[in-house]
């Protein structure tokens, strides 16, 4: 990854597995509008039936005989700056909207989502102008949007259907998840963690690393290819804030023949640091002494930081895969 990315590339702020929801929609006459948020890609069963029709893996409303326009409201799993939205109509050949429209509101609190639909309750803000939509395709359109939102209504015009929503942007937790002093997972996704650059992610993604709860499978963690020549892999976690780092824990859970042999932390301050920075130009100073990891473990060290760091580079050796790391530590006081 580079410093100009495609905006897919950022976290998806409604994903399921963050907490996100579907709260309320209009119409779900067809396909249930929970399935909008499904970690998997769509699916087509051909020859599929149900009692009200072909079994489409999606959200999907029925044929409006009458004006106006069908909806539903999103509350996004972890609150933040939207950089862009997928909508994805995947199999919804001659069934899909002929276009969409979002809008985003900041809400305190968890709202009924009978307030939330509520005329006059909630004040939406346009992300989305309507815009058209094709069919069997993933619609990206980017969001120009710098407020924090915690609530999505993606409208569809007239009706149809949608098999996945993604929403792409920048986590902003609130105020009292990073108050200076309190110790909290600091590499986090949910807590604004971000891994910012790997050497390599053959097998597994980089951010899964940092997301929440123990990983389903050997698929859900970080994993590179097998290293055939000198060196070894790394990678570089953008801490949620600058802090103080009190302890680290490392799960290598599902890897039983492909984890790393060892492994060992660094961290540096470097605010603006570019990824080329990070890369080969800032001063990093060593968190935890190379030491041997077991397969299929949670390892954990105490790993006292007494000056602040606002990056972690975990180096592993030489390669493997890593399902989870944890960074605790607690948020320096601004000067």
């Amino acid at each position: 990854m580079t410093d100009s990315f495609d905006l897919t590339e950022l976290v998806d702020l409604a994903a399921e597995r963050l907490g996100g929801s579907v709260l309320l929609a209009n119409d779900e006459f067809f396909a249930p509008k929970e399935a909008l948020l499904k970690a998997g890609a769509p699916e087509w069963r051909e020859g599929v039936y149900t009692e009200r029709g072909k079994w489409m893996d999606g959200w999907e409303t029925r044929r409006r005989r009458t004006p106006g326009h069908d909806w539903c409201i999103v509350r996004l799993g972890v609150p933040g700056i939207i950089r862009g939205v997928v909508v994805d109509t995947s199999f919804f050949t001659g069934n899909f909207p002929e276009s969409c429209s979002i809008e985003g509101a900041s809400i305190d609190g968890l709202p009924d989502p009978a307030t939330l639909a509520a005329d006059g309750s909630v004040r939406w803000t346009p992300l989305l102008a309507r815009s058209p939509l094709a069919g069997h395709s993933r619609n990206v359109f980017p969001v120009s949007h710098d407020a924090r939102v915690t609530h999505l209504r993606l409208s569809i015009y007239p009706d149809g259907g949608v098999a996945r929503l993604r929403v792409h942007g920048e986590v902003k937790p609130g105020a009292d998840v990073l108050r200076p002093g309190r110790e909290i997972d600091l590499a986090a996704i949910e807590h604004g963690g971000w891994v910012v650059v790997c050497s390599d992610m053959f097998y597994g993604h980089r951010q899964n690393l940092l997301m929440p709860g123990r990983s389903t499978h050997m698929g859900d963690g970080w994993e590179t290819k097998r290293r055939r020549g000198p060196g070894h892999d790394w990678t570089i976690v953008r801490l949620a804030e600058r802090s103080t780092i009190a302890r680290v824990e490392l799960d290598t859970d599902h890897y039983r023949g492909n984890a790393p042999g060892s492994c060992s932390l660094d961290c540096c301050d470097a605010p603006l640091a570019t990824v080329a920075d990070l890369s080969s130009g800032v001063a990093w100073r060593e968190l935890q002494a190379a030491s041997p990891l077991q397969p299929h473990t949670r390892h954990a060290w105490s790993c006292v930081s007494t000056t602040p760091a606002t990056h972690v580079r975990l180096n592993i050796f030489p390669d493997g895969g890593v399902a989870r790391l944890r960074v605790f530590g607690a948020v320096a006081v601004r000067p």
